[in-house]
Order: structure tokens, then sequence, then C-alpha cells
């Protein structure tokens, strides 16, 4: 009788050849390249950029400017740490009260649900300007009349909601075999919610909200309408002064370099997430 040779060891997937790997890297530089290179020499060829390079590009206007848009900039960051704050605790609460259920729970969760439909039915900005002049009007004792605080206020009211929302869709995208787990156990509603769904959903929802701050980054520049002297405001202040709009310039790439690393950091969670999903599949 004659013994069979073992089969070959299959390798577990093909080896990328250097095109395969390398190509596609290369075209998408130089497709950007190519772009960049294209609208430069159409932009620069312009009758008006002379103009318009003065307007908005001096480099000197961009270097005085700058120390006051930094220190104006300090404030967005500042208003922008605590709102983040703010939020994530202010929207869970607002989540989990609309997560439950029962005759007794029904007022929060009436509560949270008209909060959550009428907030996000306003523009931030409209909500910035009824906080941030409505609300020092009044004069209530007791009550701060800074505008930065009302304006920061609403800020955390508007992306509360949204928060909130996102929250719920995590809440939700958990499997029914968790709750009826927890029932098993004898766990009530509450401790059921804080102990066993909470901990998946926001792990579920957590690229979601990396990416609502990264949109609240740049929306705390909203309070400049109130006159608070954040990076915009400086910005807009030594424009009307001069007639030259290079300060808005410095204040753009201040909120760039604030705002690209953090989009960095959502994809890279983003993607961490899609893997993780992908092997418990």
């Amino acid at each position: 009788m004659s013994l069979k040779r073992p089969a070959p060891p299959r390798r577990a997937g093909r080896t990328l050849s250097a095109k395969d790997k390398y190509g596609p890297t290369i075209i998408s530089i130089s497709t950007v390249v190519a772009v960049t290179l294209i609208i430069r020499a159409v932009v620069i060829r312009s009758s008006q950029w002379p103009r318009i390079k003065d307007q908005f590009f001096n480099l000197d206007v961009i270097i005085e400017v700058f120390p006051k848009v930094l220190h104006g900039f300090g404030i967005n960051m500042a208003v922008w740490i605590v709102a983040l704050v703010v939020i994530a605790i202010w929207a869970l609460i607002l989540a989990f009260f609309r997560s439950l259920n029962g005759p007794w729970f029904t007022p929060l969760k009436v509560f949270s649900i008209v909060y959550i439909d009428l907030i996000r039915g306003l523009p931030s900005l409209l909500l910035v300007l009824l906080f941030g002049f409505g609300m020092p009007a009044l004069r209530i004792p007791g009550l701060p009349k800074s505008s930065l605080f009302w304006g920061a206020l609403a800020m955390i009211s508007s992306y509360s909601a949204y928060a909130a929302e996102v929250y719920r869709s995590g809440i939700d995208s958990v499997h029914t075999g968790q709750y009826l787990a927890a029932k098993a156990l004898g766990l009530s509603q509450v401790q059921t919610l804080f102990h066993c769904i909470l901990p998946q959903a926001i792990r579920n929802v957590f690229p979601s909200l990396l990416n609502l701050a990264v949109a609240l980054q740049k929306d705390v520049a909203l309070l400049s309408v109130l006159g608070v002297r954040d990076a915009v405001r400086e910005a807009q202040i030594y424009t009307a002064r001069t007639f030259n709009y290079s300060s808005l310039i410095a204040s753009a790439a201040l909120f760039l370099v604030a705002t690209i690393p953090l989009a960095r950091l959502t994809d890279y969670f983003t993607k961490k997430d899609r893997q993780r999903r992908l092997q418990g599949a």
C-alpha cells in the first residue's frame, strides 16, 4: 500500500507586489500634487492675486496679530474642554432617562424627549444669542451675568441633545439578550442600564461622540457674536481697525492645528472599532 504525501500547507494570503502595495499611495499623492499645482497656477496668474495676497495672506500682519489671536484661542479651548465634560455627563443622564420604562419613570422620560426635541429643533447660533443676550438682561439675583457663561451654556444645551441621541443609539444597539441575562440575575431596570448596558453602549458609540467633539471644537467660535474676545473676535477687531483680513487666516490656522489631530484620532478609533466588530462577528 502506497503512502500519500501530505499536501503542502496553504499560504494564509497572497503576497502583495510592490506595484499593488505602493501603487495606490503613489497615485493618490501624485493626484493631490497635480491638483494643487493647477489651482496654484490658476490663482497666481489672476490679475487680482497680489491684492488678495496682501489682504488675506500678509505674513507681517499674521505675525503682528498672532499673540492676541492665540490668547483668544485659549478661551475657545477652555470653553471647549469644560463643555465636553459637562456634555458627556448631561447627555448620558438624558439618554438614561429616555431609556427607562414604567409609570414611575414616565415624567423623566417625557422630560428627556421634550428637551431633546426642543433643543435639536433650534440652531446653535440662535441658542447662543438667546442665552447670551437674554439671560443677562433678566438680571436674576444669584445668576451670572457673563455672556461667556451663558454662551457656553447654550453650546452645552445644544450639543447635549445630539449626544443624548448618540448615547441612545448605542443603548439600542446592545443585544436584547443582555437585558434578559441581567433580569435573570435579579437586577433592577436601573441596575441593568447602569452596570450592564451603558458600558457596552458607550464603547459602541465612542467614535460618533468623538465626531461631535470635533464639531464642538469649531462651533465654540460662535461665542464671538456675543462679544467674547476669543480667537475669531480678536481677528475681527484687528480687521475692523486695519481692513486687512489676514488676522482671520491666523485664527483659522489655529483651529486647523487643533481640529485635524482630533479628526485623525477619531479615524483611528473608528478603524479600531470596525476591526473589533469584525473579529467579534
